[in-house]
C-alpha cells in the first residue's frame, strides 16, 4: 500500500497556484483532530475580529501586519505568531501574501 494513501499529503506551491488571485477565501489544506490547516491569499485589510480559540498565523510568501489591541505584529516569509483567544486583531497585507492558519474546524474564516 502506498504511504500517501494513508496520509493527508499536500504541496503549498500547488495550493498557492490553485488560490491564484482569489483573496480572503481560505481553503482547507489538512485536518488534525478538530483543527484545520487553512491557506489563504490575502491583500488589503481584513476587519477587526477575535476568536474563542488561539489562532496560528504563518507567512509562507510575502509579508503581513497583524494589528492587535496591544500593537502591530509584522510577520515576514517564514515567520509565524499565535494570536491568543479573545485578542482583537486585523490582518493586513500591502501586497499579495500567502498565509497558513491553524484553527478549529468549527471556525468559518471567510473574507467579506
Amino acid at each position: 500500500m502506498d504511504i500517501k494513501s494513508l496520509l493527508q499529503f499536500y504541496n503549498i506551491e500547488e495550493i498557492d497556484s490553485r488560490l491564484g488571485d482569489t483573496l480572503w477565501s481560505p481553503i482547507d489544506v489538512a485536518y488534525v483532530n478538530d483543527w484545520v490547516l487553512r491557506a489563504a491569499a490575502i491583500k488589503g485589510e481584513y476587519h477587526w475580529h477575535s476568536h474563542e480559540d488561539d489562532e496560528l498565523f504563518f507567512v509562507y510568501k510575502g509579508e503581513i501586519v497583524i494589528e492587535t489591541e496591544k500593537g502591530p505584529i509584522t510577520l515576514k516569509e517564514g515567520e509565524g505568531a499565535v494570536i491568543p483567544k479573545g485578542t482583537s486583531h486585523k490582518p493586513i497585507a500591502k501586497q499579495r501574501a500567502l498565509i497558513l492558519m491553524f484553527e478549529p474546524v468549527s471556525l468559518k474564516s471567510k473574507g467579506d
